[in-house]
């Protein structure tokens, strides 16, 4: 703790008097519904934390949604499209951070049970909940640590995003992160660390497909001659998509839903699957593409298969703008007696579209826990007061003009 400065001391000791204060806080915050698209429990979250942020004497904008693609799986025409909040803190010069929060959770509304609420355990050191982790925690530290600067007078230039969709794909949200990325020059995501508590400086990057297959219906009996089976030459697509996947090249493909047919004496008109890719790097992602493109069969003609994707969470591959950010935080997670490794992970998040908008991007300072997308959601609730030490002392040097942004365009 030594080289802490004495503003730095002061943020620390700001965070550390709200201790058991935070847990109330996070239990509350944990009790309302947030699921997917769940409105009244959305709205009710954001407005909350408008007015913590508004507190802080922050300008709050609200920015419309866009729709998503109507050929995604699970996605039902019409529905709320809800806004994304964003707020902006001002401190003269200096370089602008993004903080990217999602308010959504997984778990589809309202929760049901003993998973509905958070629940702490015997030994008070963990916590569970939905969203406990992921990432109603990480807001919780980011609000935190805000929340600090100001106590203590340490002045920064901040942007914070709250969207209502990143679990979904960002669909709603994409272009107006992108257009608050455009006006920053540093990124930030509140996402949970990785398992061993590390920092994730590299993620591979997604994409949505539909494989449509299109043949002619007949009786099985009376006409199966004249039929032309959609399920079968979708069963050809599927094989060929999923034997596209190679380990090495960093190829990932996965088919998963998939529908067609509605009765055994009937030769089905129309089939779909639906999956998901990953990839490690912008070539991979073009080649992948392209591969993937190629599963289609042309536009006349039964069985015909078409293809519609949507490559919508570019790679984010180590750069050397992040590589130095990511330094930064480690130095300041040492000095707070913290560790700090590097990891790289499959999963994607908002802190993947923050980089490709050009920032240098960091996106694992949320809290610690496990369970992510399961009902054994679990946090870890000391790095609540840990990790908001860490984001606030990481913040304020970064107000100190610590890492030269100068060059940094495109991450």
């Amino acid at each position: 703790m030594s080289a802490l400065n004495a503003a730095e001391q002061r943020l620390c000791d700001v965070i550390r008097a709200r201790g058991a204060s935070l847990r109330e806080t996070l239990a509350q915050w944990v009790a309302i519904p947030t699921g997917h698209n769940f409105a009244p429990g959305l709205d009710q979250f954001r407005g909350l934390l408008v007015d913590r942020l508004q507190s802080l004497g922050c300008g709050i904008e609200l920015f419309p949604g866009d729709p998503k693609p109507d050929w995604l799986y699970g996605q039902s025409a019409g529905g709320p499209i809800p806004p994304m909040a964003v707020a902006r803190q001002s401190a003269g010069d200096g370089p602008r951070t993004l903080i990217a929060c999602h308010l959504d959770t997984v778990f589809p509304p309202p929760p049901t049970g003993a998973f509905s609420a958070m629940s702490i355990s015997a030994d008070g050191r963990t916590a569970t909940g939905p969203g406990v982790v992921d990432m109603k925690g990480g807001i919780l530290v980011a609000l935190t640590a805000l929340e600090a600067l100001e106590e203590a007078g340490v002045r920064a230039n901040w942007t914070m995003a709250l969207n209502s969709d990143e679990e979904t794909g960002t669909y709603h949200s994409e272009r107006a992160l992108r257009a608050e990325a455009a006006k920053c020059q540093i990124g930030i995501a509140t996402e949970p660390a990785l398992p061993d508590g590390s920092l994730a400086v590299e993620r591979f990057g997604s994409g949505q497909f539909i494989l449509e297959a299109f043949g002619r219906g007949a009786h099985v009996g009376r006409d199966f001659d004249k039929g032309v089976s959609a399920t079968a030459a979708l069963a050809r697509a599927v094989v060929a998509a999923t034997d596209l996947a190679d380990a090495e090249k960093g190829w990932i493909v996965n088919v998963g839903p998939m529908r067609g047919g509605e009765a055994t004496n009937v030769v089905p008109d129309y089939a779909a699957a639906w999956g998901n890719v990953r990839f490690p790097t912008p070539e991979v992602c073009e080649a992948l593409g392209r591969a993937i493109d190629g599963l289609a069969t042309g536009a006349a003609g039964v069985p015909r298969v078409a293809v519609r994707r949507s490559f919508n969470r570019p790679a984010k591959p180590l750069t050397e703008g992040t590589r130095r950010l990511a330094e930064l935080a480690q130095r300041a997670a040492e000095d707070l007696g913290q560790r700090l490794p590097f990891g790289r992970t499959g999963g994607v998040c908002d802190g993947n579209i923050l980089q490709d908008a050009g920032l240098p991007t960091i996106d694992t300072l949320g809290v610690r826990g496990g369970g992510l997308h399961t009902t054994g959601e679990w946090i870890e609730l000391a790095s609540l007061v840990e990790r908001a030490e860490l984001f606030a002392i990481t913040l304020a040097r970064l107000a100190e003009g610590r890492l030269d942004v100068s060059g940094t365009t495109r991450g």
